[in-house]
């Protein structure tokens, strides 16, 4: 329908009203659920609800970063509808109809109040067009049409049929409106020309509703038959073009494993001819790697009946084998200077193989209440949250986007709760079992499925952490995890075995002379916070302390603990370069060794103490694309404070869907 059409109605009418419009009000969809968002890969990955801030609607189920961004502020799963979303409800400022003859009639507003844009404002309309006449018109005798500040119209314009039929039905209102006050100022020939309008457009009106019925009739089988009235797929892919290199030869305690991806080592110990004590056995890197092109995919399923709950599987695949793990010392594998995407996320599955990365139920007991349960739930995503840390836009590498010491970094079943007491304080626990194929020892892997240790019996987690944010801007976090570290098995006729990983897979113990261990009990305590102090700048940081105790199978030496600290600050830098960008700086000691280093086959280097940079650079280049450049630097590497500095670089396409 093209605009002259339009301003003839206009003139005809004598009075309608037709200059930049604004969108037509429109009501949100009822019969559409709310969508849920993906925690978030956040992984802060993917409360997945963790995924898109520009999406149609929102729901609160996971809050943070998209996809794997963490519950960082959180709040029920009900979804609410976002101001400016497609589907969400529009603020408009309608102009107002006014004061006239009408006098203080408080039922209908008043002209003096109307918020009207001249058409002789109107750059595009030139006042000696006799459209203009009539727009002017229509505007100061009716009001309607008053919602085209935001479109410029021309005359040989085509408009789509909805928005003249949405500007045609605002006229009709208005117009009625004005006759059920009994006014003078609708013409006798205005009304003419409305009752002939609604004439000409009454087949078109009614063949609209007939093909709206038909619609809404076979919506309604599936809306009724299907398992999910909101089926979301998000997905989070990124291509990593990585380079790792060190100022020297570097030392690293244990031994290489052949044809294992990513490149780890074997903690081993062997007798000093000197002194006749068993010592981890150190190994030096002297070339260094080739540079990397790897790559890492999410695909997250999120699946909602109502706004209350919500089924959510993550599929991954990758095949990263990052160029700095070549330098790090067993127990210490693929931390230091490699990013959280570079790594294979389902190991110890084959490069490109894909994986089960989460799969977990949520819903809503009470307003306040939530409770997720399920097979494979990623603690990440739920526990040590911060705004500036995760893995899609903030300080992402392994060492940084969360505590080194109480994060396993691998999906485990249980069940969490979070108790969102006020929007200040919210109190999160949960019981999860560790359930991975990464152990071997016991043939299929440790976890709930192993008859032999079952939902209780294994390695498990009891965390508690309560979130206090005493401003929009300022949240703090206190995180306690009490881990059962289940021992692997040994045999009878030797008590030398391999020692085997802290949970936070940092460091390898056993009892000091190469011998095993009872299941070892570790304690850990986290403080993390992030506080943005102006719109362009924040701090973040976490302290983290961890006690485990060593309980030798060998009745002739004496256990005792390892206790371990690790520190972390950041400075943050929202909307740098331009709105969306994030540049963040962080420096982190993560593997400090307080006491019981006799204990450690691995991890404790020469008593040095190793720092980290990183400085990340999220530079979106669109809203679904982003560059990711980031840096690294390892001082002290493994601990050993002769080592020379190691560097790493990593450039990452990132795709976020």
């Amino acid at each position: 329908m093209g605009m002259r059409a339009a301003a003839s109605f206009a003139a005809t009418a004598s009075q309608l009203h037709s200059p930049e419009l604004n969108p037509p009000q429109s009501e949100p969809d009822s019969s559409q659920p709310d969508s849920l968002e993906l925690d978030n890969l956040e992984f802060g990955i993917l409360e997945l609800s963790d995924l898109e801030p520009d999406s149609p609607e929102v729901s609160s189920l996971e809050v943070s970063s998209p996809i794997f961004g963490n519950s960082v502020a959180g709040s029920p799963i009900a979804g609410s509808p976002v101001a400016g979303s497609d589907n969400a409800p529009l603020e408009i400022n309608l102009a107002q109809a006014g004061q006239s003859e009408l006098g203080q009639d408080s039922s209908l507003p008043s002209l003096a109040s109307a918020q009207i844009t001249p058409v002789s404002q109107l750059s595009h309309v030139a006042l000696t067009d006799w459209e203009a006449q009539a727009l002017e018109s229509l505007a100061q005798r009716y009001d309607c049409m008053t919602n085209a500040a935001d479109r410029p119209y021309f005359a040989d314009d085509a408009i789509p049929r909805f928005e003249f039929a949405a500007s045609l039905r605002s006229c009709l209102d208005r117009i009625n409106t004005l006759v059920a006050a009994s006014t003078d100022l609708v013409l006798e020939e205005d009304l003419a020309t409305v009752q002939r309008l609604q004439a000409d457009f009454s087949a078109e009106l009614a063949a609209l509703r007939s093909q709206i019925d038909a619609l809404e009739s076979r919506l309604s089988p599936l809306e009724e038959n299907q398992f999910s009235p909101i089926a979301r797929l998000n997905m989070l892919s990124s291509f990593n073009l990585a380079r790792s290199f060190a100022g020297g030869d570097i030392l690293a305690e244990g031994i290489p494993l052949a044809g294992v991806v990513p490149t780890a080592r074997l903690a081993l110990r062997t007798q000093n001819p000197e002194t006749g004590e068993l010592e981890p056995v150190v190994g030096t890197v002297t070339d260094n790697p080739p540079v990397s092109l790897s790559h890492s995919t999410y695909l997250i399923f999120t699946f909602s009946r109502t706004s209350q709950e919500a089924l959510t599987a993550i599929l991954a695949m990758g095949n990263g084998n990052p160029p700095g793990g070549v330098f790090s010392s067993a127990g210490l594998t693929s931390t230091s200077g490699i990013p959280y995407t570079d790594a294979n996320p389902v190991p110890p599955l084959a490069a490109n193989d894909v994986g089960l990365l989460e799969l977990k139920y949520s819903f809503a007991v009470t307003d306040k209440i939530q409770v997720t349960a399920g097979p494979r739930i990623l603690p990440f995503r739920h526990f040590d949250a911060n705004l500036y840390t995760d893995v899609i836009r903030g300080a992402s590498g392994l060492n940084f986007y969360q505590s080194t010491l109480a994060n396993s970094g691998l999906s485990e079943a249980g069940a969490i709760v979070d108790w969102f007491i006020s929007p200040e304080l919210t109190l999160r626990g949960g019981y999860l079992a560790r359930n991975d194929a990464a152990l071997t020892f016991y043939g299929g892997g440790d976890g709930p499925t192993n008859t032999r240790r079952g939902l209780f019996g294994g390695t498990n987690s009891i965390l508690a952490e309560v979130t206090y944010s005493p401003s929009p801007t300022t949240n703090l976090r206190l995180l306690y995890v009490r881990d059962r570290l289940d021992a692997p098995p040994f045999s009878s006729s030797s008590l030398i075995n391999a020692p085997f990983l802290l949970t936070s897979l940092r460091g390898v113990v056993d009892d000091g002379a190469g011998g095993s261990l009872n299941d070892v009990i570790e304690n850990s305590f986290v403080f993390n916070f992030d506080w943005l102090l102006s719109p362009q700048f924040a701090l973040f940081g976490r302290y983290s302390y961890s006690i485990a105790n060593i309980d030798p199978v060998r009745s002739d030496i004496e256990g005792g603990s390892v206790n371990l600290q690790a520190f972390q600050f950041g400075m943050a830098f929202p909307d740098l370069g331009q709105q969306g960008a994030l540049g963040t700086l962080a420096v982190v000691i993560p593997f400090d060794v307080v006491s019981g280093q006799q204990f450690l086959a691995a991890g404790a280097g020469d008593g040095g103490t190793e720092l980290d940079v990183e400085a990340v650079y999220f530079y979106p280049l669109g809203d679904h694309v982003a560059v990711v450049p980031t840096f690294f630097a390892t001082f002290n590497s493994n601990n050993f404070s002769e080592n020379p500095p190691v560097y790493g670089t990593t450039l990452r396409l990132q795709f976020l869907f």
